[in-house]
């Protein structure tokens, strides 16, 4: 029997290489990896404005200058393996880091400004330079997804989500204004996501996709919000302040397409307050 020397990381990046294929296609286009066929297939989006569609599970792998990534243990326990060739840098949440490589260079950046202060924003990230690989989790129980940036389509995304991006994608605050920040279950800031890569976010639980059509609407509650890509204002649940009472909704945000909000399936703060009520008795 004849032995195989382990593969390298360089290796193994090319042996990625022979089977990928670069997302393509408009926004509302999905690609889904399948690991045992090796090979990536699309879906469209539906035809029909009254039924949006939900995807689950984008792509559990891919490249991106400089290395590949891979997400494992999804929906609940959601971990996020980075591949970094030489030189190459991501960056994360701060504390993230489950365990990486002796080569891996590991160097912390503070970003202090007022703003970021008052928003409640995130102060600091963690930075990792290749070669190696950096095992990735977030603190909460939930899945990470990959959300790939180009620049064609302006993303928002909720201010407690992001775990880590490749070097060229940044975040900017955008104030909500008052009125919404009040109600929104954002602070007062969410923020765009500029430049061009890949940024992975976190969800408390599960994560769905819709992609809305032009005109399309759909309602989402507040706490469930990870990403989107569509106009949206906040508005009163049911739409009167009696109804939302009675509802126990409160206030909600409508989305109009064309677009795409990826939806966790649990609310941070409703188990917050399970919690504490629990805690109280």
């Amino acid at each position: 029997m004849s032995y195989q020397q382990p593969l390298g990381h360089e290796q193994r990046l090319q042996q990625q290489q022979q089977y990928y294929i670069p997302p393509t296609g408009p926004p509302s286009t999905e690609q889904y990896y399948h690991p045992q066929q090796s090979r990536f297939t699309t879906s469209q989006g539906n035809s029909q404005p009254s039924q949006p569609v939900y995807q689950q599970h984008p792509s559990n792998s891919g490249l991106f200058s400089g290395g590949s990534y891979q997400i494992t243990h999804r929906d609940a326990n959601a971990v996020l393996t980075l591949t970094l060739h030489h030189g190459t840098t991501v960056r994360s949440a701060p504390g993230a880091m489950i365990h990486m490589s002796g080569d891996i260079q590991l160097t912390g950046k503070v970003k202090f400004s007022m703003k970021k202060l008052f928003a409640g924003g995130q102060m600091s990230e963690s930075h990792y330079a290749g070669p190696g690989s950096v095992a990735l989790g977030p603190t909460f129980f939930g899945d990470i997804i990959a959300l790939h940036i180009d620049g064609r389509q302006d993303w928002i995304i909720g201010k407690d989500t992001f775990l880590a991006c490749t070097v060229d994608v940044s975040r900017e605050s955008k104030s909500q204004g008052l009125s919404q920040a009040l109600f929104s279950g954002e602070d007062l800031f969410v923020y765009r996501v500029m430049g061009q890569g890949i940024i992975w976010l976190t969800s408390f639980g599960a994560v769905d996709r819709l992609d809305l059509l032009t005109g399309e609407q759909h309602v989402v509650d507040n706490g469930h919000l990870v990403a989107w890509s569509c106009d949206y204002k906040v508005e009163k649940a049911g739409g009167s302040s009696s109804t939302s009472i009675k509802t126990g909704e409160g206030l909600v945000c409508r989305f109009t397409g064309p677009g795409s909000i990826f939806i966790q399936t649990r609310n941070l703060e409703e188990f917050t307050a399970f919690v504490q009520s629990i805690t109280q008795v």
